[in-house]
């Protein structure tokens, strides 16, 4: 298929994929949606329109990003034809597997070998703490001598 990088040719390449692998078509919109950070993809359940992570099909290319459509399309058929379209039911994993869809979104920090992580440190006695979310320094104190802590910096870490 050619190059996915606008809305209008998103739409074009799931529509082709639904009547491929799930012959039924796919009637409603697919969009990219770039404010999605930890997933995929998001099926609407009120509006049956779904949701693409542009950075998925840029960091590992369209056979993930195939399978993300998949996984989808199994939600967005399913719930149309009154089936169980959850994670934990059996006709979403029954169909998944039929269809060949990924299961799970591999992380794109751990491809791109960069993670965040928020420094921390003790106003009283420098000891430093890196946590991956951020903490709430007004709830937490130093382990070690009970000082406050403060947001010293967010570093980027080389995995």
């Amino acid at each position: 298929m050619k190059l996915i990088r606008t809305d209008d040719s998103l739409q074009a390449y799931v529509e082709a994929v639904s009547e491929e692998w799930f012959h039924h078509p796919f009637r409603h919109r697919a969009t990219f949606n770039s404010r999605l950070r930890t997933t995929g993809g998001r099926y609407h359940l009120q509006t049956h329109h779904l949701d693409f992570n542009p950075k998925i099909l840029d960091v590992f290319g369209e056979a993930v990003f195939l399978g993300i459509v998949k996984h989808e399309l199994c939600h967005y058929h399913l719930h149309i034809a009154g089936r169980g379209y959850q994670h934990r039911d059996a006709d979403f994993r029954k169909l998944l597997k039929e269809v060949g869809g990924l299961r799970h979104t591999p992380s794109i920090e751990q491809k791109s070998g960069v993670a965040k992580r928020w420094h921390y440190q003790c106003s009283q006695c420098g000891q430093s703490y890196y946590r991956k979310r951020r903490v709430n320094t007004a709830s937490y104190c130093c382990g070690r001598c009970h000082g406050k802590l403060k947001l010293f910096e967010q570093v980027i870490c080389e995995q």
